[in-house]
C-alpha cells in the first residue's frame, strides 16, 4: 500500500511507520462489537487507522490512542488532526499504563505485535512494533480489568497460538471471553487469526463465529467486502 491510503471518509499517511496498514488492523476496526461506546482506547495505534475506523463507526465516542514509538505517535496525531473526527480524537506518546490509569473506557482495542519468542528483528523500530512477549498481554489485560467500565470490553486480534496463551491471564484478572471470531483465508483453510472479545461481566455465553477473507485466490469474499464497504473506496 502506498504512503497515503485513502478511505471513504478519511485518509492515513503511513510514511515512516514501522507497521503499515494491514489486514489484521482493518478487520479489527471493522468488526469490533460494541454498543455505543462513549470512550475508546486504541493501544499501539501505529498509523492510527483502527482508531479512525472506530471514530467513523461510533460518531458519539471520544477516541484515545497511544503508542510507544515516537514516529508512530506523531503520524497518528497528524492523521487524527486532518480527519473529520479530529475534535473527538487524541493521541499520546508512551506506555499505555502510565497516563491512562485514571481513565475509564467502554472499549479498549489492540492489534498487538505477535512475534512471541521469535528472533528479534534487527531493525530497532520494527522490533519495537512487531516483537513482544506475553508480558505485554499480561500488562494490557490487567490494565483493562482496572480501566473498563461495567459494560466495557477488551477486543484483540491475535494469531491462533497466541489466543491460547493469553487465556490464563484473562482468567486471573476476571475477564471473560464472550465472543471470538475465527478468521480464515479460505473456507477450507485453518484459522490464522482470532478476534477475541473479553468482558468484566460474565455473560454466561460464549459466541464463536467463522470469517473468511477470500472466496478464491485474488477474490475477496462477500463478507469481507460487506464489512469493509463503509471504509474502502474500492468496495
Amino acid at each position: 500500500m502506498g504512503e497515503v491510503f485513502k478511505f471513504k471518509e478519511f485518509e492515513v499517511n503511513q510514511e515512516g511507520c514501522a507497521m503499515k496498514i494491514n489486514t489484521d488492523g482493518v478487520l479489527l476496526g471493522a468488526m469490533v462489537d460494541s454498543d455505543k461506546p462513549s470512550r475508546i482506547l486504541d493501544v499501539g495505534s501505529g498509523t492510527g487507522v483502527i482508531a479512525l475506523m472506530l471514530a467513523q463507526r461510533f460518531p458519539n465516542a471520544m477516541v484515545d490512542a497511544v503508542d510507544i514509538d515516537q514516529t508512530a505517535y506523531r503520524r497518528t496525531l497528524e492523521n487524527f488532526q486532518v480527519s473529520p473526527f479530529a475534535a473527538r480524537m487524541s493521541a499520546r506518546y508512551g506506555d499505555f499504563e502510565i497516563d491512562g490509569e485514571q481513565e475509564i473506557y467502554d472499549l479498549i482495542v489492540a492489534n498487538p505485535p505477535f512475534y512471541i519468542n521469535a528472533l528479534h528483528n534487527p531493525d530497532t523500530r520494527k522490533r519495537l512494533a512487531r516483537h513482544t512477549d506475553l508480558d505485554f498481554f499480561k500488562r494490557l489485560i490487567a490494565f483493562a480489568s482496572r480501566n473498563l467500565s461495567p459494560r466495557g470490553t477488551l477486543q484483540l486480534i491475535v494469531p491462533i497460538d497466541v489466543s491460547k496463551d493469553i487465556l490464563p491471564y484473562t482468567d486471573s484478572e476476571g475477564l471473560f471471553l464472550v465472543k471470538e471470531v475465527c478468521i480464515r483465508s479460505f473456507d477450507y483453510s485453518e484459522p490464522i487469526r482470532k478476534i477475541m472479545v473479553f468482558s468484566n461481566a460474565n455473560r454466561q455465553t460464549e459466541e464463536s463465529i467463522d470469517f473468511v477473507i477470500y472466496q478464491e485466490k485474488g477474490i475477496y469474499s462477500d463478507g469481507y467486502r460487506d464489512i469493509l464497504k463503509p471504509f474502502f473506496i474500492a468496495f
